[in-house]
């Protein structure tokens, strides 16, 4: 990947903003798992590493480890069973263990990858990911949702020096993994639009259409590829792959998540925190918001469609209600994070002014959701909310309060002000 090419396309960008990143190197293509040592060195790593990894993505690199060793990289490993989730004890056993190494390499996806951001960030260490399975869109990211006292949050990290992905390896990952990575690029079209109404509504910056752009041009890579994704085929693992670091680039280039996710990822993370507090694990994250990407695609084009006119008021929502929705143990956070205030820098008059404005953004932006409905089942993708353990009850006050997972503007939340009942438009 030119990394460079993407920050010369970036220069003074319309925009104001100075766009950039930290990332040194991504290196994906066939063998490259033999070649992780030379390209560390290149990239001024030092040789005493720290190793995070769990059982699966172990497995999956076995070629990774003996090259290692013959490059000359003493391996302190720490290697869970099966990391499901990234949670701050987790965090903290990375960090315990960064006092006697020179940087730290994650092996696998998702919650691997978090756990290692956020310590190398805190313990000021250099970072790379050796990628077992395209399957998410954080790679790039400097942010880490972490689950912390029942509830989910973004929390500071930092952008990996180096990503290194062998497309042998990413072409062999389960189908249902290959499958979470398309459903995560998905959900890119309604974080677009929701960062639209928040720049419409509040002036929320910085928006970049820019940045915009290039990550729609990485999701229409991926729907190209809706196929392929099935398939043991080293070229299409590699050009997804390719897709999902570029979606972490573009969060890095705007310095919000805000091109990646909107009201799914929150959707989705109210149905993760329902799970953890009663002891079920919540599914593979891009397979959960894909599901959510497709039901909140039909909300938002229907209510786009059919809603012509409205005569907001002001704020209904309570925080009695939005208590009512949460488990007790997470009222701390929903406080913290204070959405129900969110609305109080809108009059109803500015949302009636913005409404044919925000129809018309969405139906410009956002796809059809039966050609999504396409493209996802061809790609392997869950599409239904049986598939993700969600039942009509959750699926109801997912669609009602997840717009309190979040300290930003999403179309949801502002729809009760409108009197639109989201469920009736699913």
């Amino acid at each position: 990947m030119n990394l460079q090419a993407i920050l010369k396309r970036l220069e003074n960008c319309p925009c104001g903003e100075v766009h950039t990143f930290a990332m040194r190197a991504v290196e994906i293509g066939h063998g490259v798992a033999g070649r992780v040592g030379e390209i560390l060195r290149e990239n001024g790593f030092g040789q005493r590493l720290l190793v995070v990894a769990d059982a699966n993505t172990t497995a999956a690199a076995a070629p990774l480890f003996p090259a290692l060793t013959a490059a000359g990289f003493s391996l302190k490993r720490l290697t869970y069973p099966n990391l499901l989730c990234a949670d701050a004890d987790r965090v903290r056993e990375v960090e315990a263990l960064c006092g006697d190494v020179d940087a730290i390499l994650s092996v696998g996806t998702g919650s691997l990858n978090d756990i290692c951001r956020v310590a190398a960030k805190t313990q000021a260490k250099p970072f790379a990911i050796f990628a077992t399975a395209p399957s998410m869109d954080g790679f790039a990211a400097d942010l880490a949702p972490i689950i912390d006292n029942n509830f989910k949050t973004s929390w500071p990290g930092v952008q990996p020096d180096v990503i290194l992905a062998d497309t042998a390896i990413l072409a062999a990952a389960p189908v249902e993994l290959k499958a979470a990575g398309f459903g995560d690029m998905v959900a890119k079209y309604l974080g677009i639009f929701d960062w639209k109404v928040a720049r419409l509504l509040v002036d929320e910056k910085p928006y970049c259409p820019a940045v915009a752009d290039l990550m729609l041009e990485a999701v229409e890579k991926m729907l190209s590829l809706a196929d392929r994704v099935p398939l043991c085929d080293e070229e299409a693992a590699g050009a997804i792959m390719e897709s999902l670091v570029l979606s972490g680039l573009c969060m890095k280039l705007a310095a919000s998540s805000r091109p990646a996710s909107g009201a799914e990822h929150a959707m989705s993370h109210y149905w993760e925190c329902y799970k953890i507090m009663r002891g079920i694990w919540p599914d593979f994250h891009g397979k959960k918001v894909g599901v959510a990407s497709l039901i909140m695609t039909r909300v938002y084009r229907n209510i786009a469609e059919r809603v012509e006119t409205i005569e907001p008021t002001a704020d209904p929502i309570t925080v009695e209600a939005v208590h009512a929705a949460f488990d007790p143990a997470q009222h701390a956070e929903v406080d913290r994070i204070n959405a129900i205030a969110l609305t109080d820098a809108i009059p109803p008059e500015k949302l009636r002014a913005a409404w044919p404005e925000i129809r018309r953004m969405a139906l410009e932006t956002l796809p059809d959701a039966d050609r999504l409905y396409d493209l996802m089942r061809r790609a392997g993708c869950a599409t239904e909310i049986a598939e993700v353990n969600v039942t009509p009850e959750l699926l109801e006050a997912g669609l009602r309060w997840h717009p309190f997972m979040k300290t930003r503007i999403l179309l949801t939340r502002l729809l009760p002000m409108a009197g639109i009942d989201v469920v009736e438009y699913m």
